[in-house]
């Protein structure tokens, strides 16, 4: 089975590579990562930036989408009840 990695974790590895003197052979060593693994991070980092380590994108979205649909419910309530405090504010006038 392949083994998944945080985007978290890879990119500590990585700031572990370039703020340590330790080799990084070593530091994915003591990770309990493969050294060339580790390599690729670094090189992929370094080249792409930001966007590195972006994987499938689809628990993300999935997770966004659910979470856009929820705030969209959240929102009509959050209305409903404004509109019914201001009618019942009017009619006991």
């Amino acid at each position: 089975t392949r083994r998944k990695y945080a985007t978290e974790f890879k990119r500590e590895a990585v700031q572990l590579v370039r703020s340590s003197s330790q080799p990084a052979s070593q530091i994915a060593r003591d990770l309990g990562i493969d050294p060339n693994m580790l390599s690729r991070w670094c090189r992929e980092l370094g080249a792409i930036g930001t966007q590195a380590f972006q994987g499938q994108g689809k628990p993300r979205d999935e997770e966004m989408a659910a979470l856009k649909r929820e705030l969209i419910q959240v929102r009509k309530e959050r209305d409903f009840l404004r509109e019914a405090a201001a009618f019942f504010a009017k009619a006991s006038k």
